[in-house]
């Protein structure tokens, strides 16, 4: 029984979830709406799972996670980023999302004042809402060419009282990465203005310059700053069904903030961590993803790139082409024509936010042929679209 008598908490349904509900009624739908991969976990990630079910590896762990693998992520990061990370600042989450959630629990008061950038994945500000903050976003700022930037200065006097700045680079839906400069410009901001920063990274090593991870505020923060770091394995090494993530916390907390852990999930099935544990000893899969999603990449640019009216750039990050289409003021409207007329299941850019009305996210993380047959209808479904409006 439900209604409103029941003075429960809600939230505004997910337009992407809208979405794919349409299109799992049609069997032929291509799907591009979600954020993962069609691609397999790594087999040595499976194998420890099975490993560990098979020893009874399924007690209560340590809240904060297994010490192995807080260690081996600790190492992981030294190694992959400018600053050493020791073990004493890693805690092991049930998902980068619960990580976040845990991190903002920690840091919320209710009349919190939250800023993040948009377009953005709509659950960050949901969370915070949920723990009675008030979340003002600000708009990446679009340049002629479709690629978007962070105005500093915007963001500056956005933070003005502000409790926590959530940054997500690279970023879903847009791709946009910070640089080095930008990230030891936000970080000063930030101290400036004694706030909080909370940075979501989860798509740190799907970047397409070379590097091998893309810039982290892990390179430019000292321990003692007010900084948290959310993590996943999800999009790393494409365990998206697996929930594992962790935290990077400030030195000194993390063992008082493992009780927000246990009061939110009670710490993440053993199991689960041993397939973590393998796949951070794995350093094949990410550059192999990595270069799958370049292929990807590369044809969303050369099909997408064809289409009149559209305004793209390839990202510089993460794995999703965010496309404005000339016209456009419905996208939710206009990506459920996509599945009933096309066969190709898009998110909405309003999904993201305000800022992101007009515009389109594609996720191009899965096989060409695949990917090649989804972008053909929605090119079609496009010129479709700028025939009529």
């Amino acid at each position: 029984m439900s209604g409103p008598q029941f003075d429960l908490a809600r939230l505004q349904g997910s337009r992407i979830v809208s979405v794919a509900r349409l299109a799992f009624g049609r069997p032929d739908t291509e799907f591009l709406c979600f954020g993962e991969s069609d691609q397999k976990s790594p087999a040595a990630a499976v194998g420890a799972l099975t490993a560990a079910l098979a020893r009874g590896d399924t007690l209560y762990p340590d809240v904060r996670g297994l010490p192995a693998l807080r260690h081996a992520l600790a190492d992981y990061l030294t190694a992959l980023h400018k600053q050493p990370v020791v073990e004493s600042r890693v805690m092991v989450t049930a998902s980068g999302m619960a990580a976040l959630a845990v991190a903002l629990s920690a840091i919320l008061r209710h009349g919190d004042r939250v800023v993040l950038h948009e377009p953005a994945w709509p659950n960050a500000g949901n969370a915070a809402r949920l723990r009675g903050a008030r979340v003002e976003p600000i708009a990446l700022a679009a340049r002629q060419d479709g690629s978007l930037h962070l105005d500093l200065d915007a963001l500056d006097r956005a933070l003005a009282g502000a409790r926590v700045f959530i940054l997500n680079s690279p970023n879903n839906p847009t791709g946009w990465t910070a640089t080095e400069e930008e990230l030891r410009q936000i970080l000063a901001l930030c101290r400036r203005h004694g706030c909080w920063l909370l940075s979501d990274e989860v798509y740190s090593r799907l970047v397409y310059d070379g590097r091998d991870a893309a810039p982290s505020i892990l390179d430019v923060a000292e321990p003692d700053d007010r900084v948290i770091v959310a993590n996943s394995f999800s999009k790393t090494w494409v365990m998206t069904g697996w929930r594992l993530g962790w935290l990077i916390v400030p030195e000194g907390v993390r063992d008082d903030l493992s009780e927000l852990i246990e009061v939110t999930h009670s710490g993440v099935a053993p199991f689960i961590q041993h397939a973590g544990l393998a796949a951070v000893a794995d350093h094949v899969t990410p550059p192999h993803f990595r270069q799958h999603c370049a292929e990807g990449r590369r044809i969303a640019a050369e099909i997408l790139g064809k289409v009149p009216g559209i305004r793209y750039a390839s990202p510089d990050g993460a794995f999703y082409a965010f496309l404005q289409v000339e016209g456009l003021t419905d996208s939710l409207s206009l990506a459920e024509r996509l599945v009933t007329d096309h066969g190709v299941a898009i998110a909405p850019g309003i999904a993201f936010g305000e800022s992101g009305e007009g515009w389109l996210r594609v996720c191009f993380a899965v096989a060409p042929d695949r990917l090649t047959r989804a972008l053909d209808r929605l090119a079609a479904g496009l010129k479709a679209f700028r025939a009529t409006a």
